[in-house]
């Protein structure tokens, strides 16, 4: 069955889709099937994996109004080597539509739990706010997938989201926790960035990956190519740790 994950942070611009989209390149190379869902009205995920979302005809928005299914409405990455189910400004409407509906914090789990036997992994990239569609991700989801920058006001944003965290797991998921912290666009020869680096180990223990992605143009420039930065450059540094990453995650989930 598939581990389902969301990547979060209530912090914008810390690489949540970058995150998610070369984790699940990184996963695919390694022999993983990997569904990618973008809850992002922007769909930035969705281009990042070389799908076009201005010409998709049913996406993420059909599936939460329960007019479509995953395995109906999700498309195929072919360079990227994994399915997405995609988003574009649609979903913003969807924001409005759920709160009155019944379960309208459940829909995607429902949904993800026809087509979670055909994939290993589910992640789902959630938008910076904490809105009904992080909801639906938060709920849906086994953990929590940090990504976080090494720097002073990204350790506030994080006492946001564990408390975020807590609240979903007492009373919507009780499955919910945070698999670890993901250090990103990381500067070794930055005092401060190894200071914040080095308090997170100290607070967070074990919950740290030990894989750290380092700060990579390669990475910056793939989206604007539609591709991760795993498949744009492989031989590139931030490709190779989002690999060691995505092999890091594999057995991370066998001790969960």
């Amino acid at each position: 069955m598939a581990k389902i994950f969301c990547v979060a942070n209530q912090k914008g611009g810390v690489g949540k889709t970058t995150t998610t989209v070369n984790l699940a390149a990184g996963l695919a190379q390694i022999g993983q099937r990997v569904l990618v869902i973008d809850l992002d009205p922007q769909g930035n995920a969705t281009m990042g994996s070389g799908i076009d979302k201005r010409k998709l005809e049913l996406t993420v928005y059909d599936v939460l109004l329960e007019s479509a299914s995953i395995a109906e409405a999700k498309a195929r990455g072919e360079k990227a080597g994994y399915d997405v189910l995609g988003a574009n400004r649609e979903l913003a409407g969807a924001e409005v539509e759920l709160v009155e509906l019944e379960r309208r914090e459940k829909r995607l789990k429902t949904a993800i739990a026809e087509a979670a036997k055909d994939y290993d992994f589910v992640l789902i990239d959630c938008p910076p706010s904490l809105s009904m569609l992080t909801l639906n991700g938060l709920c849906s989801a086994h953990g929590v997938v940090v990504p976080m920058q090494c720097e002073y006001f990204a350790l506030e944003g994080l006492t946001d989201l564990v408390n975020t965290i807590k609240q979903v797991h007492a009373n919507l998921n009780p499955d919910l926790q945070i698999i670890g912290l993901l250090r990103v666009m990381f500067d070794p020869r930055i005092t401060l960035q190894s200071q914040v680096s080095e308090q997170l180990k100290g607070h967070f223990g074990d919950k740290v990956f030990d894989t750290v992605i380092p700060r990579n143009v390669r990475l910056a420039e793939a989206p604007s190519y539609g591709l991760p930065g795993v498949v744009f450059d492989p031989a590139s540094k931030g490709a190779q740790a989002f690999v060691d990453f995505a092999r890091e995650m594999v057995e991370r989930i066998k001790t969960m």
